[in-house]
């Protein structure tokens, strides 16, 4: 998630729109909205931001933190008993606003489905 040596140009895009995302841990539901902003950004798959009132497992901070130069500095969130499989930036930078205050999940540690 992190972009430890790049620096932002003219060539790295991030899109947002709003859409419909779910999460499932091991078969179970533990998020789903129709208010996701999905965030396409270069080189990377779509990731959902969801907004925490709609993540339906227990959430505890992290110790974890990084930082993205296109977005800020990024928290981290165990969620139903999985460490660090969230994260969240409190106050993104300009232009990715629409993200503040929503969990993203690993794709690799749940299922994450995004539209439909």
């Amino acid at each position: 998630m992190a972009h430890p040596e790049v620096q932002p140009d003219s060539t790295h895009r991030i899109d947002i729109e709003t859409g419909h995302a779910r999460v499932l841990l091991d078969g179970n539901v533990i998020a789903e909205t129709d208010h996701a902003a999905l965030l396409s950004e270069t080189g990377y798959p779509v990731r959902a931001y969801i907004p925490r009132e709609d993540v339906d497992a227990s959430i505890e901070p992290s110790e974890k933190t990084s930082f993205c130069p296109f977005k800020g500095d990024a928290s981290y969130w165990t969620v139903a008993g999985l460490e660090d499989v969230a994260w969240s930036y409190g106050e993104p930078k300009a232009g990715v606003e629409e993200i503040r205050g929503k969990r993203a999940f690993y794709p690799d540690r749940v299922t994450l489905e995004i539209g439909g």
